[in-house]
């Protein structure tokens, strides 16, 4: 394995980091990093929660090992600050601490990928990840394609009526090209069409595509385009806004929708998100087929951070008297 290490600094230029430790310590963090690494399948965990959050079970198919093997190995990668997990209903969800780690141990991993780049087995992980992704977008697909009917007063009873407006007071200029990301029925879709230049719809669902489709009928300002929020098939900087409206709670990689959504913006560009605040009503996550109990305003301001963006604000919203679902949140980012 090649080491950038020079003759005269030894592995000082390698981890220059030392915020985070005392010098005369910084030899056992180097070890302790070095070791939790030295494992083959410590190193497929983190290839494959490096941009993903996964449960032991979607980590044991996409492995093909047995729990207890996966079990151990993310405890030891957790105790080693490597990984971060969170509680949905009976599940814990596992992701790399990217945003948390150390810039000596982010430039260590930096090397560890690109030495692994070509190794068969990572290059296999990663092809039954993408199958397992797959698998969970048809699950929302199938809900989305019976519910699109009657997805407006499903929404309207469960979040209120004002969620249109939170949207449009993130945003206003009306000279901007919009997209509308996960844009559902086409209800704010509509909306800013009758405001802005230009809306740019996205949905991976056929049905609410179609939904959106006769709503925004008649309104020549509107392109509706068919496609996974992961893999956003708009070039890069094509727009001046981009918006997510109870979004990121239905998709398995919140994350690469998030560095979708900032790719997309140009220069100075603004992201506008609303979704659920976190809460525990696992019942009402099941009922709506979502991915996960919402967010706290710090995790969703990291994930904006982590995803490019600046001027990142988040807070919570009033909720509306006759709203039967959780709290919602606002956040708002700037791209560089």
């Amino acid at each position: 394995m090649p080491w950038d290490i020079d003759a005269g600094h030894g592995v000082a230029l390698l981890y220059p980091d030392t915020r985070m430790i005392k010098a005369d310590h910084q030899p056992d963090a180097l070890l302790h990093w070095m070791g939790s690494l030295a494992d083959a399948t410590r190193l497929r965990l983190l290839g494959v929660l490096e941009r993903n959050e996964l449960g032991v079970s979607d980590l044991c198919h996409i492995l093909q090992l047995p729990q207890s093997t996966v079990s151990r190995h993310l405890k030891l990668l957790g105790d080693e600050a490597w990984l971060t997990s969170r509680r949905q209903g009976t599940t814990n969800l596992y992701h790399m601490a990217l945003g948390e780690l150390s810039r000596s141990q982010a430039r260590l991993w930096r090397l560890v990928r690109q030495q692994t780049r070509d190794w068969a087995t990572f290059n296999q992980d990663q092809l039954r990840l993408t199958r397992q992704l797959r698998r969970q977008q048809r699950g929302s697909r199938d809900f989305f394609a019976g519910a699109a009917g009657q997805w407006d007063q499903t929404r309207k009873q469960m979040y209120g009526e004002g969620l249109t407006n939170h949207v449009l007071l993130g945003l206003l200029p009306a000279e901007w090209t919009v997209a509308d990301l996960g844009c559902g029925t086409g209800l704010v879709t509509a909306e800013l069409a009758r405001r802005m230049k230009q809306v740019i719809a996205v949905d991976v669902s056929q049905a609410m595509l179609e939904a959106a489709r006769k709503r925004t009928e008649g309104l020549s300002n509107v392109e509706l385009h068919h496609g996974a929020l992961e893999s956003l098939g708009l070039d890069d900087g094509c727009c001046d806004a981009a918006v997510m409206v109870i979004v990121l709670s239905y998709v398995a990689q919140p994350r690469r929708v998030l560095e979708q959504m900032r790719r997309i913006l140009r220069p100075g560009g603004r992201a506008v998100v609303v979704d659920l605040m976190r809460h525990d009503r696992d019942d009402f996550r099941r009922q709506m087929n979502q991915r996960c109990l919402g967010f706290e305003p710090g995790q969703l301001t990291v994930m904006l951070q982590e995803s490019g963006l600046t001027a990142v604000a988040c807070h919570p919203l009033p909720p509306e008297q006759q709203a039967k679902g959780p709290a919602l949140l606002l956040a708002t980012g700037v791209a560089p």
